[in-house]
């Protein structure tokens, strides 16, 4: 039997200098799309997902996303007096149990694949997910958000899952990139993968999207992996040795994802996610006519 995916990996160490001066003083997970921060969204898709802890690899100058996921009493205790019951109700709502959050420090900026090398102790010896906090998905026609489909793909295969999306060729050089075989449904076999391919050489247009159901031995290949690309230590190179002895499965999401880690991504999702508010559609698209060119 299969161990379920109970643990979460959330990489929040990054500078955000994609946003400055916005993120000089707040990190750029706790941006908001609408009223909600970035990184809220991608806990409520491990939640739904049904993962039950979760680890924060922060970095310096991190320590207002310990405070979101912490009691504020003195908020809490202002809202009361005041009757906002339904504000109380909203805070409470976004809570986490006791204990389910951890959090350690990457202490040095070498990349993706070391940020969960440093979340080894925190996971243990079991399978886990690693959700990209830049990467905020909607659900589509199968139902469930991103990590919920790996986690279907995972639940059905085993061993190893990666959502993809499929991008123009001319811009696989920015991305982890898939050699793919055999497809089953939504779920697509995965030979081999390639981080940040030079032109004309990616295996295929299909990219990995920010979302990963990883077995624990990729920790130990990352502890002896070489720095690749950009001089860091990369994920998909970890990755690529762990297939040699493992399966892959990748996920083509059938919903929608925003890469809040550029400007228009972080406005498209926005405007997005506003029109999918009750409260705020009608008046925003009604704007949104007014400025259509």
């Amino acid at each position: 039997m299969r161990k379920p995916i109970r643990k979460a990996v959330l990489p929040v160490a990054g500078l955000g200098t994609r946003f400055l001066p916005a993120t000089k003083a707040v990190p750029k997970e706790m941006l908001t799309v609408v009223d909600r921060p970035i990184l809220q969204h991608v806990v409520d898709e491990a939640r739904e997902a049904g993962v039950e802890k979760f680890i924060f690899v922060t970095g310096r100058n991190k320590g207002v996303i310990e405070d979101h996921f912490d009691i504020a009493y003195e908020l809490d205790d202002t809202l009361r007096r005041r009757g906002k019951h339904e504000a109380i109700a909203a805070l409470q709502a976004d809570m986490l149990p006791e204990g389910a959050a951890s959090f350690t420090r990457q202490q040095a900026p070498l990349g993706l694949g070391h940020a969960v090398w440093c979340a080894r102790d925190l996971v243990g010896d079991e399978p886990f997910a690693l959700l990209l906090p830049d990467m905020i998905t909607a659900a589509g026609p199968r139902g469930g958000r991103c990590l919920a489909q790996c986690v279907d793909a995972y639940r059905e295969f085993g061993g190893n899952v990666v959502s993809l999306e499929a991008i123009p060729e001319s811009e696989t050089r920015y991305y982890g990139v898939v050699a793919v075989g055999a497809e089953h449904g939504p779920s697509i076999e995965i030979k081999g993968m390639v981080e940040k391919p030079p032109p004309g050489t990616a295996p295929s247009n299909l990219i990995i999207s920010g979302r990963y159901i990883l077995q624990p031995e990729i920790f130990g290949i990352l502890e002896k992996v070489e720095k690749g690309a950009g001089g860091e230590i990369q994920l998909t190179d970890g990755m690529s040795e762990l297939i040699k002895t493992q399966s892959f499965q990748g996920v083509r999401f059938d919903g929608r994802t925003y890469d809040c880690g550029s400007k228009l991504g972080f406005l498209v999702a926005n405007v997005a996610f506003g029109l999918e508010r009750e409260d705020l559609a009608p008046a925003l698209r009604a704007e949104l006519k007014k400025m259509a060119l």
